[in-house]
């Protein structure tokens, strides 16, 4: 097991509000706010950050996300009828974006998203990826433990910040 770690980023308002920055340039785009749910727990999956899996998954829960689709997130590709085109399209993107296996994304995988993003979107789906895989990388740095998330309390964070 790790050690405890104190660390509380919001002590640290620069790079608090450095982190929230990329936020703001995808949170009011045309993405789907639940689309943005997805992608942001299965990079969370994918980097094992348990604070962002406990907490995009009881937001989603929250915003009207279905369990069956929460459960199956990490193996969204034998579902090919629960998640859409345009999610398997942004899921494929989080993957390749979030591993950069052989230092690059596949041209299948940009076709894809291609298909279903325009230009803007994907590069604001990108910065949301980055984003989300930012914050994985202090809160597993910092072994922040996982399981004690309230539900929409970051809407609460972001509006006392704002």
């Amino acid at each position: 097991m790790s050690q405890q770690r104190s660390f509380n980023i919001m002590k640290y308002q620069d790079i608090f509000n450095a982190m929230r920055g990329l936020n703001a340039a995808f949170e009011h785009a045309t993405l789907e706010h639940s689309l943005l749910e997805l992608v942001k727990l299965r990079a969370s999956q994918i980097n094992g950050c348990g604070f962002c899996v406990d907490m995009h998954s009881k937001d989603a829960r929250l915003e009207g996300e279905t369990e069956q689709r929460l459960y199956l997130l990490s193996v969204w590709r034998e579902a090919p009828g629960l998640y859409s085109d345009r999610e398997r399209a942004a899921l494929a993107w989080t993957e390749a974006v979030t591993r950069l296996e052989n230092q690059h994304v596949p041209d299948a995988v940009y076709d894809q998203a291609r298909a279903q993003f325009s230009d803007e979107e994907l590069a604001r789906l990108t910065l949301a990826i980055v984003a989300i895989n930012g914050w994985n990388r202090f809160n597993v740095a910092f072994n922040v433990p996982a399981g004690n998330y309230k539900a929409g309390s970051l809407k609460t964070v972001r509006a006392q910040a704002s």
